[in-house]
């Protein structure tokens, strides 16, 4: 890819969501707001805070909307929340999520297994949410997050026209934008260019993030298949904390810290210092005792000859 530098490249860290809900210790809600801060001061400009399910279900969860609250005190962060269902979505309108992502599943097996619903029943709640939004909260985002759209663990290969029927039926639903989830990093490349492109030209303006694990290694490498067919904003999770507990296999979002030294070292602008990026780490590491963190760039540095891509922080 040639660097636009007149791009800007949006960071959606999901840590925060996607990251603990894989893992089995709760962090305390304090230490949460911590690194909340942390993160926000690094530089990220969208972060998840959470998902707004039950606590019987993933009890991390449980502080779901005290942690919008403490983050909604910043106003150079967007908010987003993941939503499983109507209920969900109702908590972080009233939490005051300035977006939901609503986790929609191409593959019908793991539809069943992550939210207990058929694709039908799935539509059903994506309207009602819409109704609510539209009716209630205008001003919040609704995403559509299509996972394993690149290949699914229960049922294997997911079909591209099928990921692409689904995205139409979203936007058809009202969404405002739609994302590609490799859920179980089973994508590569020339898949991603395949899919991108062919969702950009079916939705346009509502084709939105890439969502990737590095479960095999072609985390980055989809990254840049995906910035060489316009896509400009991707989740990306500390540490490489993450993976959807209902998938089997389902481990490793790409590294934040390794997607912003890609990035700014390609001249594309991220707004995000890596170290003080780096030094949020030490909130999970204070947290979460022994559980792995991962990254190539918190244990090599940037090296002497990086340079942040448009104006010197």
């Amino acid at each position: 890819m040639t660097p636009d530098h007149n791009i800007d490249i949006l960071i959606s860290e999901v840590g925060p969501r996607d990251g603990l809900q894989s893992v089995k210790t709760t962090l305390p809600t304090e230490l949460k707001m911590q690194w909340l801060t942390a993160l926000a001061d690094s530089g990220l400009r969208e972060i998840e805070t959470g998902s707004f399910v039950s606590p019987k279900l993933l009890p991390q969860m449980a502080d779901a909307a005290q942690l919008v609250a403490h983050l909604r005190q910043r106003p150079d962060v967007f908010v987003t929340a993941l939503v499983p269902n109507l209920k969900g979505a109702q908590a972080a309108f009233d939490a005051g999520a300035q977006k939901i992502t609503l986790p929609v599943s191409v593959s019908e097996p793991h539809s069943l297994s992550n939210i207990r619903k058929t694709h039908v029943q799935v539509f059903e709640e994506v309207r009602a949410v819409i109704a609510l939004r539209n009716e209630h909260f205008p001003h919040v985002e609704v995403e559509a997050g299509l996972s394993t759209v690149f290949g699914c663990t229960i049922q294997g290969e997911v079909p591209e026209d099928d990921v692409i029927a689904m995205a139409l039926r979203m936007a058809e639903l009202g969404v405002d934008e739609v994302g590609l989830a490799d859920t179980v990093g089973y994508g590569n490349p020339a898949q991603v260019r395949r899919l991108f492109t062919r969702l950009r030209h079916e939705i346009g303006v509502k084709a939105g993030s890439a969502h990737f694990h590095n479960t095999r290694g072609q985390g980055l490498a989809n990254v840049l298949a995906a910035l060489d067919v316009g896509v400009t904003t991707f989740d990306a999770s500390l540490g490489g904390l993450g993976g959807c507990p209902y998938a089997p296999g389902a481990s490793g979002n790409i590294v934040t810290e390794d997607l912003v030294y890609l990035l700014e070292s390609m001249g594309l602008r991220t707004g995000v210092d890596i170290d003080k990026l780096v030094a949020a780490r030490e909130w999970l590491k204070r947290g979460l005792p022994g559980e792995p963190l991962y990254g190539f760039i918190p244990d090599a540095g940037v090296g002497k000859n990086f340079h942040y891509a448009g104006s010197a922080r």
